[in-house]
């Protein structure tokens, strides 16, 4: 764990503040999760603009908190050995900061909306690991294994219909627009940072 760690130092960052934040949320502060969330209203009326990149460091709880980290912990060194320390930087915070933007913009006309977590930003991660690495195999519910390509696939479709059914108030408090946001533009971010990124993925289907 430490090796594999120590050789992308902007994961570790990222997964220990991360923590340290968790930890201070949960057991000092609880407050600190309504003053560094996505609230859009509150972005929109009194320009907090800096809640489209906290939002991603707050976390709704313990449970919630580790998914995030331990699959941060699994994709990011890939990625930061792949793009770089700039390239990866770039990757996980434009990630998160476009999957907060799609969600601003979709509920910023809802008083009561709030969204926190670091999810955006690593469904962005994982999809990038789906373009350099397509034919790895990613387990589903940790249990069911399929190549990246296909869960980069299915995870972008069930978000897109998770999402309509979230208008009709069918689908809970998951923030698929933001999870719909983050991979879509950790696609695309990667695509702009290694154009030859796309060569590969296809040499790697065979195609």
């Amino acid at each position: 764990m430490f090796a594999q760690l120590s050789a992308a130092p902007i994961t570790f960052l990222i997964l220990l503040v991360n923590f340290l934040i968790g930890i201070y949320t949960f057991q000092m502060d609880p407050s600190l999760i309504s003053r560094m969330s996505l609230k859009p209203t509150r972005v929109q009326q009194n320009g907090e603009y800096y809640r489209l990149l906290t939002g991603g460091f707050v976390h709704a709880g313990w449970a919630h908190l580790a998914f995030n980290l331990i699959t941060l912990y699994f994709f990011g060194p890939v990625l930061e050995w792949s793009l770089g320390t700039f390239g990866y930087v770039i990757l996980y915070f434009g990630s998160g900061i476009l999957a907060n933007g799609v969600a601003y913009y979709i509920h910023r006309k809802e008083e009561n909306y709030s969204a926190v977590g670091a999810s955006g930003a690593i469904a962005g991660v994982v999809c990038a690991f789906a373009l350099f690495n397509p034919t790895s195999s990613i387990y589903l519910f940790a249990v069911v294994p399929m190549p990246a390509w296909l869960f980069a696939v299915a995870f972008i479709g069930f978000s897109i219909y998770a999402m309509t059914r979230s208008f009709d108030g069918q689908m809970g408090r998951i923030a698929h627009d933001a999870h719909l946001g983050g991979a879509v533009g950790g696609i695309l971010l990667t695509i702009a940072l290694r154009p030859d990124v796309v060569r590969m993925f296809f040499q790697h289907l065979g195609l």
